[in-house]
Parts: C-alpha cells; structure tokens; sequence
C-alpha cells in the first residue's frame, strides 16, 4: 500500500537534504530557523521516567 502523505514528505525531506548537501548542522539550524519565524510557541515537555520492569538485566541470556 502506497501512502500519498507519507511519500510527500519524503520528497519534501529529500529536496531540503539536497538543498544543504546532507550536512546536519546545516539542516537543523534551518529548521530552528523556521520555527522561530512561525511565532509559535515552542513547548519543551521534560523527559518521562520509565517504570521498572519486572525482568531483571535486560541481557538475551535473562530471557530463557
């Protein structure tokens, strides 16, 4: 199944990767950039707490 959404913003993703030769800096200063001059308000949530597990390493061998 081909999702017509999801192939946009691949196309829209790879047009702006091109436009700064892959370079990462580059590409998120631009968006920052973009952000910025939206006049949204940006909203930083802090990290949420993972709850402990009942396993008791995580390891492959723990699993058996």
């Amino acid at each position: 199944m081909k999702d017509l959404i999801v192939e946009e913003v691949r196309k829209n993703r790879m047009v702006h990767t091109r436009k700064f030769r892959g370079d990462l800096s580059a590409i998120c200063a631009d968006l920052r950039s973009v952000q910025v001059a939206s006049g949204h308000k940006v909203i930083r949530l802090p990290p949420r707490k993972l709850k402990p597990t009942s396993r008791s390493s995580g390891h492959a061998d723990a699993r058996r």
